[in-house]
C-alpha cells in the first residue's frame, strides 16, 4: 500500500467515494450538494468551529460531557438535558462500539433490541443506521453545536453521514483512533482511510462550511508521556491540514501533576501552531481540549468530585479552549443523565471560580 501525505486526487476520491456509500443502505442518502445546503442552513449558535473560535478569542474555557444512547428520541431526551440542566457549552454524539468496528448489522439488532426492551442496549448512537435523517433530528433539536465522538478506524460512511446530516465537528485519526481501539487495524490502511475522511471535511472547507476536526489526544488514556501525545497529535494535524481541514483541536489527557498537565496544554499549541506554520497551513485555527483524568475514579462520589474539580482546575489555569468531563458515577458504569449534568456543574463552577 502506497501511503503518503499528499492531498488525494479528486477523481479517485470519488472512485473510492462510491463504495463508501454502498457499505450500508442509508449512505444512498447522502447527496453533496443537498449536504451543503443542510450546513448552510446552520445557524452560528450550532457551528462547532464558531463556538471554539470565540472561546479562543475571549480565553474562555467550554465544557463539554460525553453521551450516547441507542435511539434518536432518547439520545435527543439526554441531550436536551445536558444543554439545560448541565449547562454544557458543546454537546456530544457518542457512537456505538458496532458502529466504530463497522458492524452495522450488529447495530441494527442493537436499535431493534432496545426498542423492545424500552431502555438503551447500545453503549452509544447508532449514527450510520439512523442515517442523514436521524442525525439532522438531533441537529435540530438542540440549540447547542454537537461533536461526533466516537473511536472507528474506518471512519469514512459515518463521517459521510454526519457531515450530511449536519453535525459540524468530528473526532479522530489515523493513529489516535487505531492503537488505542483496535488490535489488528493495520496502521497504513487507518492512515489512509482518515486521509479520505480529511479530504471530505476539506470540500467542506472549500464550499465554505468549517468542520472542526480533533485527533483523539489521551491515546489509550492513562499517563501517556506529553511527548508522545504531542507527537500524535501533530502529526494527525499535519496530516488533516494537508487535506484541506483548517480548524483543529488537539488534546491531552490530564495526568495528574498540576505543573505537568498545565505546561502540556499550552506547549500543545504553540508546537501545532509552528510545525502546521512549517508546513505551509498557518491559517488554520488551531485549538485545545485537555481530557480529564481517565484513570480509575473512587467510587465515593464526594471523592469523585474532587477529581472532577482537579481537572478542571487543570483545563481553566492551562486556559484549554475545551474540557471534556467525568461524572461522579465514573466507577459505577454507565453514568446516569442527572449525574452526567452534576459533573459538568461542578467543572463550570470551578471555572467560574478561577
Amino acid at each position: 500500500m502506497e501511503l503518503s501525505n499528499r492531498k488525494l486526487d479528486l477523481d479517485r476520491f470519488h472512485q473510492v467515494r462510491t463504495d463508501v456509500l454502498q457499505q450500508w443502505p442509508t449512505g444512498r442518502e447522502v447527496r453533496l450538494e443537498e449536504a451543503f445546503s443542510c450546513q448552510q442552513s446552520l445557524p452560528q449558535t450550532k457551528r462547532f468551529a464558531d463556538r471554539l473560535t470565540q472561546a479562543l478569542k475571549t480565553g474562555r474555557t467550554l465544557v463539554q460531557p460525553r453521551a450516547g444512547v441507542a435511539l434518536v428520541a432518547d439520545q435527543i431526551k439526554l441531550l436536551l438535558y445536558l444543554q439545560n440542566e448541565g449547562e454544557a457549552d458543546l454537546l456530544p454524539l457518542t457512537i456505538d462500539s458496532y458502529t466504530r468496528q463497522n458492524h452495522y448489522q450488529r447495530a441494527e439488532d442493537g436499535i431493534a433490541e432496545s426498542l423492545r426492551s424500552g431502555k438503551s442496549m447500545l453503549n452509544g448512537f447508532p449514527a450510520v443506521n439512523h442515517g442523514v435523517s436521524g442525525c439532522r433530528q438531533l441537529v435540530d433539536a438542540l440549540d447547542t453545536p454537537i461533536q461526533v465522538r466516537h473511536g472507528t478506524p474506518d471512519a469514512r460512511l459515518l463521517a459521510e453521514i454526519c457531515y450530511a446530516g449536519g453535525l459540524t465537528s468530528f473526532e479522530g485519526g489515523g493513529i489516535s483512533y487505531n492503537i488505542p481501539y483496535a488490535k489488528n487495524a493495520d496502521l497504513a490502511r487507518t492512515i489512509q482511510d482518515w486521509q479520505y475522511v480529511d479530504r471530505l471535511t476539506g470540500l467542506y472547507e472549500e464550499a465554505g462550511f468549517t468542520i472542526n476536526r480533533e485527533p483523539f489526544g489521551p491515546l489509550t488514556g492513562t499517563l501517556v508521556p506529553p511527548c508522545i501525545s504531542h507527537a500524535v497529535a501533530i502529526i494527525e494535524s499535519l496530516l488533516a491540514a494537508e487535506q484541506g481541514v483548517r480548524n483543529i483541536t488537539v488534546g491531552y489527557g490530564q495526568c495528574g501533576h498540576l505543573l505537568q498537565d498545565v505546561a502540556a496544554i499550552q506547549s500543545l499549541r504553540v508546537l501545532c501552531e509552528e510545525y502546521l506554520a512549517r508546513a505551509g497551513f498557518g491559517d488554520a485555527v488551531v485549538t485545545t481540549v485537555l481530557h480529564q483524568w481517565m484513570g480509575g475514579f473512587p467510587q465515593d462520589e464526594a471523592k469523585a468530585f474532587a477529581v472532577i474539580a482537579w481537572g478542571s482546575a487543570v483545563a481553566v489555569l492551562a486556559q484549554a479552549t475545551k474540557v471534556i468531563v467525568k461524572t461522579p458515577h465514573e466507577a459505577l458504569g454507565v453514568p446516569t443523565m442527572e449525574a452526567n449534568a452534576q459533573g459538568l456543574r461542578c467543572t463550570r463552577q470551578m471555572i467560574a471560580m478561577l
